[in-house]
């Protein structure tokens, strides 16, 4: 059940930051300040990117999508991953060992156009998997809102979520979602 309170969350998160009504954190002297300008924000300023071997966090990507707009793209790499689950957990394991980026071959036009962006992925040994690392490192996203959400076996995020805010220090990241992968499928979002 709290995998679909922290669903809703995120979704309820995102609606309010396209309507205007999230605010930041307090200054002192309690004033309020716009997370993103609802003025300007337009389903052109909305991108939802997303990594998924099992096709979980690409049904929780269309979900964020049908719910706020945007543009929608699925990470994809120059050389995939093999098919085997044993083989990309080796290779997964010698990228972090190593600190390879794989070479990603979806290409992001404008990214300066998109105020608010979704970043879905997978825990892979309890990391930011390497695509979006390199998706993170590829791309300037300073001074956007980045949203982060995640899907997992039941394990949880390990240290994805602040991975990304170490890979995006000048943007604004929200509290990201984590998602048990297979609820979505099973009915839980219907």
């Amino acid at each position: 059940m709290k995998y679909v309170a922290s669903f809703f969350l995120i979704i309820n998160l995102a609606i309010c930051i396209l309507s205007g009504c999230a605010n930041a954190q307090n200054s002192s002297a309690e004033k309020k300040e716009s997370l993103v300008d609802k003025e300007s924000l337009t389903d052109e300023n909305i991108l939802i990117v997303y990594l998924s071997r099992t096709k979980n966090t690409k049904a929780i990507a269309e979900i964020i999508h049908e719910n706020v707009g945007g543009t929608l793209v699925e990470l994809e790499l120059e050389n995939p991953y093999p098919e085997n689950y044993r083989e990309i957990v080796d290779q997964v394991a010698d990228e972090n060992a190593t600190g390879f980026l794989p070479p990603l071959k979806t290409k992001i036009d404008s990214i300066e156009k998109y105020e608010v962006i979704f970043i879905g992925f997978p825990t892979w040994g309890m990391r930011l998997p390497p695509p979006m690392k390199s998706f993170l490192n590829q791309y300037n996203l300073s001074g956007k809102t980045v949203i982060p959400f995640n899907t997992n076996a039941g394990y949880g995020i390990g240290s994805s979520f602040e991975t990304v805010k170490q890979l995006c220090p000048d943007s604004k990241i929200l509290e990201g979602s984590s998602i048990k992968g297979g609820i979505e499928r099973d009915g839980f979002f219907l």
